[in-house]
């Protein structure tokens, strides 16, 4: 660990170590009786609780989360209308040290930060069926310029498609290699799990890619992912309440696996059934690992900025106190959802 990183988690635990006591109550969160989304999407500040990513990626929430800043000497947050810039501890560290490595070494002037979690994770009205448990990020494929995006800019930009038109291809003319060592550098950090990236961008790592492989196999085909990828970290040591997804195993994933993608079968239309499905039911919170509604009733910071770990690694200024741990409940083990076919937004 850099004493950058030091200095940085040493932050992060002052931030958190906020006191509870003269901050507002998210009283009366947890309504049974409404959709959870509804419910995590409505929470605009964290929980003030121990860090604890709580479930699955894809059927939980978040327990003392921080903030990513919306601007860094490195990155810029996209999209902050969405106040999706949260995450656990390690994951917003971890956005910083790639930004400040892909800058300082892979010819990658800085990162855009797509959508991360939700102050309480949880899921989210529109766009994702993970992003819950505050350890997924998605970044950018378009680097960041060499100014300052006003907030309307960040909210209408389009980031850029790697792939040719109308194909699975990645078109040459887009592609460059600050890119690929982006991409190789996240995937070299041992804290990630995995990482999401269209099938076409995958290939072409394995075809062009001439450094140390041996990290390959973290960076995983799946649908969309064509101008941004999404990294997803490992649970933190000591999270008993966060469920692991399964190993990638072994290989670099450019075989088989990965020409399957290059085939019909992914892409073709599901075949109509003879009755029209029911709508799938809406996910409610008692669907989520029961510690969800402890999270949504916990008290709320002051205010989102004494919440978020200011660039550098020095945290916001906050009161004295202790912060209230969640870990020590109870977290019954539950099915880890699989996805149906063709999913967008995983």
């Amino acid at each position: 660990m850099t004493g950058y990183d030091s200095l940085l988690r040493g932050s992060i635990a002052a931030l958190l170590a906020a006191a509870v006591l003269a901050a507002p109550v998210h009283a009366g969160a947890a309504d049974g009786s409404k959709p959870a989304k509804q419910l995590f999407g409505a929470a605009a500040l964290p929980a003030m609780l121990a860090p604890q990513p709580v479930g699955f990626y894809a059927k939980g929430c978040l327990a003392g989360g921080v903030a990513l800043p919306a601007d860094g000497p490195t990155w810029q947050v996209m999209r902050p209308s969405r106040n999706r810039n949260w995450g656990h501890p390690d994951l917003v560290a971890l956005v910083e040290r790639l930004s400040r490595d892909a800058a300082a070494s892979d010819g990658w002037p800085g990162l855009l930060v797509g959508d991360m979690a939700q102050p309480r994770g949880g899921p989210m009205i529109t766009g994702h069926a993970s992003h819950q448990v505050g350890l997924d990020a998605d970044i950018w494929l378009t680097p960041m310029p060499a100014r300052t995006l006003s907030r309307q800019e960040r909210e209408e930009v389009s980031a850029t498609s790697m792939l040719k038109k109308d194909s699975l291809y990645v078109d040459p003319k887009i592609w460059t290699q600050a890119r690929a060592n982006l991409l190789m550098r996240a995937a070299s950090y041992p804290e990630v799990q995995r990482i999401f990236i269209h099938p076409g961008i995958k290939k072409m790592l394995c075809d062009t890619w001439k450094g140390d492989r041996s990290d390959m196999g973290k960076l995983r085909p799946y649908w969309g992912h064509h101008y941004h990828f999404h990294i997803r970290i490992k649970c933190p040591p000591g999270a008993t309440g966060c469920t692991p997804q399964a190993d990638i195993g072994r290989g670099d994933g450019c075989d088989k696996s990965l020409a399957w993608w290059f085939t019909d079968e992914p892409w073709k239309p599901a075949k109509p059934d003879a009755k029209p499905k029911p709508k799938p039911r809406e996910v409610m919170l008692s669907d989520l690992p029961a510690a969800c509604s402890a999270v949504l009733d916990a008290r709320s910071p002051a205010s989102a900025a004494a919440a978020t770990v200011r660039a550098g690694g020095v945290a916001a200024p906050a009161a004295p106190g202790a912060a209230a741990a969640i870990s020590a409940m109870a977290l019954a083990p539950s099915a880890i959802p699989v996805p149906t076919p063709r999913p967008a937004n995983p």
